[in-house]
């Protein structure tokens, strides 16, 4: 029985969006547009010049039985591949996966300020990589980027202290874990500036990995957060018909089958994993999750199957084009591009908590 009502509810839900359902795929194909047009950018943008045309070709040129044939020279090439294209890459993951996970924590707690450094991940990556930078010199013996590393740790475990204190503390409500997040958060934090107050001479070292860049990631670093950015995505998007279940409220989804405390884990464990990952090669860099999920909302509709995949894309876009601007601004020198997401975001998220009060009234 279940299951039938679940599928008449699925088609309901797909038939009654109207045009905004029908202007899903064509969403989709924008944000897809627009990352390509992003990256593409991205490559091209900087001290040595790189023509769109001459970078595709070289793309092109990769692939077997094409038969086309590179137009750039060895620097040119070297330019490209070891240092543009991580740099745009890695922008574009880390970007999507900051605006998915800030749609899904969105999703989860019904509130459009959540953002994805919510439960702790901000405090507990800022410590760990601090821990690294202070006392571990930022390498292992073997070789081994251990910034990432610790700060991917670091988040992941602020989040679950969050978590356990919210489900044991406050019976796993959402107020409960909200405000379990930001205990743990203040916790962390403090626990972060004792650490760099016992080493003066770390400090800008420290803060320029908290104000956020991505200048000083590579293949290496992508390589190493794959895996987890892999199957938080595969989940997030996954998830999209459940959270649209839950926005109709938690007796509705129970009785239509739907576990909400078990989807709420599933999902928050995901989004957090999208943001320990994005956290550990970036450092920290706000107000993604808040203004990419906020604006895909308004032109795709509220549906989560929509707004998640959709987020993602523009996500990615979003924060090439900001690392863009923070590497021209102030050329030759460089923008934190933690810095460039919070102009942009502050204002933003000043006019969403305008309008989420004014609908409250």
């Amino acid at each position: 029985m279940t299951g039938v009502t679940l599928t008449g509810l699925r088609t309901g839900l797909r038939t009654g969006a109207g045009r905004r359902a029908a202007a899903g795929p064509l969403w989709l194909g924008a944000g897809l547009a627009a990352l390509f047009g992003a990256m593409l950018l991205g490559i091209s943008a900087g001290a040595a010049s790189l023509a769109p045309a001459e970078i595709i070709r070289e793309l092109l040129s990769h692939l077997p039985f094409l038969g086309v044939e590179s137009a750039l020279t060895d620097q040119q090439r070297a330019v490209l591949e070891q240092l543009r294209m991580p740099r745009v890459v890695l922008g574009a993951l880390v970007g999507g996966l900051l605006a998915s996970a800030g749609a899904a924590y969105q999703g989860v707690f019904r509130n459009p300020l959540a953002d994805p450094y919510l439960l702790g991940a901000a405090s507990g990556a800022g410590l760990g990589a601090t821990l690294v930078i202070v006392y571990g010199g930022g390498a292992a013996p073997n070789g081994l980027p251990l910034i990432p590393v610790a700060a991917f740790a670091g988040a992941l475990l602020g989040v679950m202290t969050a978590y356990l204190l919210g489900r044991t503390a406050g019976g796993g409500s959402t107020a409960s874990l909200l405000l379990a997040g930001v205990a743990v958060s203040s916790f962390l934090t403090a626990a972060q500036t004792f650490v760099q107050q016992s080493r003066i001479d770390e400090l800008q070292r420290v803060y320029t990995w908290m104000l956020g860049g991505l200048g000083y990631g590579g293949w290496d670093d992508l390589w190493l957060v794959a895996p987890y950015a892999a199957v938080a995505v595969a989940v997030l998007l996954g998830s999209g018909f459940l959270l649209d279940l839950l926005a109709l409220g938690d007796e509705k989804a129970v009785s239509l089958g739907v576990r909400p405390a078990l989807v709420r884990l599933v999902v928050i464990s995901a989004a957090s994993l999208a943001t320990a990952s994005a956290v550990a090669v970036s450092g920290l860099i706000g107000f993604v999750g808040i203004v990419v999920p906020h604006i895909v909302r308004r032109l795709a509709g509220p549906g989560y199957r929509r707004i998640l995949p959709v987020s993602l894309l523009f996500g990615g876009a979003f924060l090439i084009v900001a690392d863009i601007a923070a590497r021209t601004l102030v050329a030759p020198a460089e923008l934190p591009l933690g810095v460039v997401t919070a102009f942009v975001g502050a204002p933003f998220f000043v006019l969403v908590l305008r309008a989420t009060r004014a609908r409250a009234r």
